[in-house]
């Protein structure tokens, strides 16, 4: 399941000429707290893209056994934290720390089991992502990801496909709350389609969350210009630059 991880390592061979150093590189903050989609790979495969294409300063923090982040008092100076923790039930002092953040108006970006976090927090999901988590469809269904036309503009999107296959599991999470904007559309076979990505605005923060986040999705260029896309947008910022798509087969 490292493949993923080899797949972003070679992205930064490419160079670092997407992004120029800004006078203040952010602080971005990137979880892992889960242990079914190996984000212990991938968020230090993405720290890595980001530091070095983007000239951000990250710090990676890893859950260890139990409910505990070590080193997690590095929300108190970031700029932007980067969520992958699936049903934690966290010690009060750092759940206290995270909501502090949040309180603050600083903003987030939940990857896949973020919508079902934290154990001690379960109005996470609907207050500060604006989601509505229950639960998926089969394993064993292919999902789709297509753009939603109508927000088809938005920066987010830049230089994703218009329609691609995902590898993990459909979740199930409409109704979107109200300050939402959904951004991409997942379907499977014989279902409705659900939300799969979408901005959402808590304390006067941008908040960015997506369903994508099995490893095999971070093989995929349109899923890392997303995210690459959603870390400058809710910093306020424009990304130079994003990775170039394959050329499609005729």
């Amino acid at each position: 399941m490292k493949k993923a991880f080899a797949v972003l390592l070679l992205v930064l061979s490419i160079g670092s000429c997407f992004g120029a150093p800004a006078s203040r590189a952010a602080n971005i903050v990137l979880i892992s707290g889960e242990y079914e989609y190996f984000s212990s790979n991938s968020l230090p495969a993405f720290k890595q893209l980001l530091e070095t294409n983007y000239h951000f300063h990250c710090t990676y923090l890893e859950r260890t056994t139990g409910n505990d982040i070590p080193g997690i008092e590095a929300l108190d100076s970031a700029d932007l934290a980067i969520i992958f923790i699936r049903r934690m039930t966290l010690p009060d002092d750092q759940l206290a720390r995270l909501k502090t953040f949040v309180a603050l108006g600083k903003p987030v970006i939940g990857l896949r089991t973020a919508s079902h976090a934290f154990e001690n927090w379960k109005e996470w999901d609907h207050e500060v992502l604006g989601g509505n988590y229950h639960m998926h469809h089969g394993n064993k269904l292919v999902a789709t990801a297509r753009i939603n036309k109508e927000n088809g503009s938005h920066p987010i999107l830049k230089n994703v496909a218009a329609e691609f296959e995902t590898a993990g599991s459909l979740y199930k999470t409409k109704p979107l709350g109200p300050n939402t904007t959904m951004l991409l559309i997942g379907s499977v076979e014989g279902q409705e389609p659900e939300p799969m990505a979408w901005t959402h605005e808590y304390q006067g923060a941008r908040v960015f969350y997506t369903s994508l986040g099995h490893p095999k999705d971070f093989e995929n260029p349109s899923v890392r210009n997303l995210l690459v896309n959603a870390v400058f947008w809710c910093l306020g910022k424009t990304p130079s630059s994003t990775e170039p798509l394959p050329k499609k087969t005729q």
